[in-house]
């Protein structure tokens, strides 16, 4: 099969088209023919070796898993012997290690039923951000209908679900992102608009139940400013550092929310088959619609992983494999 291999870490030119055999199905593994995938800052932190401890796990000079790739959207090619609720041609959408590739292999868990509507691109653009958004905001920060919640850096994957899924809660959303996305993330529902290269939002008059941090790097004194009393400040990642960062801003996170006031709450997304679940049902009911910035081929995977590392992806980005 075609795949994307990793040779060593750097730019995305250490990403290549290569020829490799097809992953061995285990008896309690899925089979899937994936048709399409979408890229994630994850992939772009990972081909970077970036910060250093990304090496520490994964492989000192080069990633042990040397495809990346972690959304797919595809067809079922067969399945493990002890494998329940998938069959051969079932279309799905879901998680993986190594999307990148005309196949790959997987667990039942982490996948789901392909909501009636979408496209495979659509479908696969839904694992991470969509996971991201909705555990960060119905669980994390336990959004309530009523609330005002503040999404900083709403204009990028995880940003349009966050706003569509607080929008689904119920909640009052003010939007911050930069001058290019402000009608995208108008169209996507948010009530308000903050454009970053213009005001600061840490400066706003306004307060706010939840603050929903995409990749900030703000200090939390600025952010803890625009939340109330009893606010949540979800933290989403931040840009990566040599070292440590973002896992270190997660960590501070932690350490100092019992001793404020607020919420302080480290936002990683984990495996969720009742989210993917209902991820489906929110995208056939018309709640959230996937936004796609740009589509690339399989052979143009390094363009795509480097697009998405520059910060410029407005949405979500998507390789077509098949």
């Amino acid at each position: 099969m075609k795949a994307v291999v990793q040779v060593g870490y750097g730019s995305p030119d250490v990403l290549h088209l290569r020829e490799v055999e097809i992953p061995p199905l285990g008896n309690d593994k899925v089979l899937v023919r994936v048709h399409a995938a979408s890229v994630n800052a994850l992939d772009w932190h990972v081909t970077r070796g970036m910060p250093y401890l990304i090496r520490a796990l994964s492989g000192l000079r080069t990633p042990r898993d040397s495809i990346r790739g972690v959304d797919l959207g595809g067809r079922v090619e067969a399945v493990g012997k002890d494998v329940r609720g998938f069959q051969i041609g079932d279309e799905v959408f879901g998680g993986t290690d190594g999307s990148f590739a005309e196949f790959t292999v997987t667990t039942p868990n982490r996948l789901a039923p392909r909501p009636a509507g979408l496209t495979y691109g659509e479908a696969a653009s839904l694992h991470v951000a969509g996971l991201t958004a909705l555990q960060g905001l119905r669980d994390a920060a336990r959004l309530q209908s009523g609330q005002r919640v503040l999404i900083n850096g709403a204009g990028g994957g995880v940003g349009t679900f966050a706003i569509q899924i607080a929008k689904w809660l119920g909640a009052h959303v003010t939007a911050v992102t930069r001058t290019e996305s402000i009608d995208l993330v108008r169209s996507v529902g948010a009530d308000e608009v903050i454009d970053h290269r213009t005001e600061d939002f840490t400066r706003a008059s306004e307060r706010y139940d939840v603050l929903f941090d995409i990749g900030g790097n703000r200090p939390f004194s600025d952010c803890r400013r625009v939340l109330t009393e009893k606010g949540a400040l979800v933290v989403v990642g931040a840009p990566a550092g040599r070292w440590l960062a973002p896992a270190s801003r997660l960590i501070q996170a932690a350490v100092l929310s019992p001793l404020v006031s607020q919420r302080l709450v480290p936002m990683i997304s984990k495996n969720d088959p009742a989210g993917l679940a209902l991820l489906k049902d929110l995208a056939e009911a018309g709640k959230i619609r996937p936004v796609i910035d740009r589509e690339y081929e399989l052979s143009e995977t390094a363009e795509a992983v480097g697009y998405v590392g520059a910060g410029h992806a407005r949405g979500k980005v998507v390789i077509h494999v098949q």
